[in-house]
């Protein structure tokens, strides 16, 4: 391979945590996701409270005080049960949570920005018994969307409603399944992406069982509006999108070191999409590999060449050793991507746009306050977790999320022994240098 000789700009500058703000004690006792979204000039919050208890909070971004509300809803042990909550165009708060193949948890304000006023509602009323991974989206229209995966690890299918805001009421978006497993199997998309083509991109992995080890067959589908899907070649796939029916970027057989939530979407400089993923190599080490459509094909590419195989099985949420980003453009010709190891540590790599090759690390500038990467509790075992803004602040270059402490994953199984107690839920408004 020819040797690439470049400058790369070492990027030091952290960002600067300008106010950090206590919310409230929240369950430490195993992670679960929570949500922050930023509207206009207030501020809300949705978290299981130190009872387990789902919770949402408001405040205006001039004031420090909080109104809380308290849902119906009490947090087993399941990592899947995360919070999500949209807002709609006319100010009305939709949330959904606390759901692995459950009924369907939805509320609804009816007065707007109202917290007090959240209620239960329904959707559709059809095929929401078994509900898991909620999702608000907006689509090529702004239309509110809401997804979500309709039975089990193993045998489900995705399903797409759509917000009717004059009527409030939920209808399909498509007349049938977005994606199905036909009873033998389940899809873990990762996506909507909206590409610099405009276009909107979805990857995913099916899985036969609920073993994560069946993860198998890696597949993408891109449309214009997410109704109408094609193939990266431009073929029209008919809905449900099914294995049969699908466009499989690499085979990737049951066993063969593929997992669901470690599949990333990214662009190179040309807006092509790039599939970022890992699987085991012909040793068997798991490596990370970066996939693009060239020529009527996906060609695979190895990025990384490590000694290391993370050896992965049963059901449950498990701890990752190994994680990813999808690629994006750094600078001419070049690429860069960031992944952690449990053996190699984390990092990032500067990479050849042409082969995905690794030029050398680089170094890039923390995500967050460096300051608050030290952990506080004494628990042993206790991590951070943090919970981006899926609002947008209104002033230039600040930005808020979430941030608190919590044992890691435990397979969705109650622990025995010594649970910690509640860690505090702080807001974190921060500046970009």
């Amino acid at each position: 391979m020819h040797c690439i000789c470049l400058l790369v700009l070492i990027l030091t500058a952290a960002p600067q945590a300008v106010d950090i703000m206590d919310i409230m004690p929240v369950w430490a006792g195993h992670p679960v996701g929570f949500h922050l979204h930023t509207h206009k000039e207030d501020q809300f919050v949705a978290f299981y409270d130190g009872s387990r208890q789902m919770t949402v909070g408001r405040r205006r971004l001039d004031g420090d005080d909080w109104l809380f509300h308290r849902l119906p809803e009490t947090l087993g042990w399941d990592s899947h049960n995360s919070i999500t909550m949209t807002i709609d165009d006319d100010d009305h708060i939709h949330l959904a949570g606390n759901m692995h193949c459950t009924p369907l948890v939805y509320f609804r304000t009816t007065t707007p920005l109202d917290i007090t006023t959240l209620e239960r509602a329904a959707m559709v009323g059809e095929r929401e018994a078994r509900v898991t991974y909620p999702k608000f989206l907006r689509g090529a229209n702004n239309e509110l969307l809401f997804c979500y995966r309709d039975g089990g690890s193993g045998d489900g299918e995705e399903i797409y409603n759509v917000y009717d805001p004059e009527s409030q009421q939920w209808r399909r978006f498509h007349d049938q399944p977005f994606v199905s497993g036909e009873g033998n199997q389940n899809a873990y998309i990762i996506g909507p992406v909206k590409g610099p083509d405009n276009r909107f991109h979805i990857c995913w992995v099916w899985r036969v069982h609920p073993g994560c080890e069946s993860n198998n067959n890696l597949s993408y589908a891109v449309s214009d509006e997410l109704i109408h899907w094609e193939t990266a070649a431009g073929e029209a796939i008919p809905l449900p999108i099914t294995l049969r029916t699908g466009d499989i970027v690499d085979p990737v057989p049951v066993n063969g070191g593929i997992i669901n939530g470690n599949t990333r979407l990214g662009f190179d400089s040309g807006k092509r999409p790039v599939v970022s993923y890992h699987k085991f190599d012909e040793e068997g080490n798991t490596q990370i590999y970066n996939a693009r459509f060239e020529d009527g094909n996906w060609a695979i590419y190895q990025t990384s060449d490590w000694d290391y195989r993370w050896e992965f099985s049963g059901g449950g949420t498990i701890i990752f050793e190994i994680r990813l980003s999808g690629v994006s453009v750094h600078g001419e010709g070049t690429l860069r991507q960031t992944y952690s190891h449990k053996k190699y540590g984390g990092g990032a790599w500067l990479l050849d746009e042409k082969d995905f090759s690794i030029i050398e690390p680089i170094q890039l500038p923390p995500a967050y306050p460096p300051e608050l990467s030290k952990v506080e509790s004494d628990f042993e075992g206790m991590g951070i977790r943090r919970a981006n803004d899926s609002g947008r602040a209104p002033e230039p270059g600040i930005s808020y999320f979430l941030q608190w402490e919590t044992l890691p994953q435990h397979r969705d199984r109650p622990r025995e022994g010594d649970i910690p107690e509640p860690s505090m839920l702080r807001l974190v408004k921060m500046k970009q240098p």
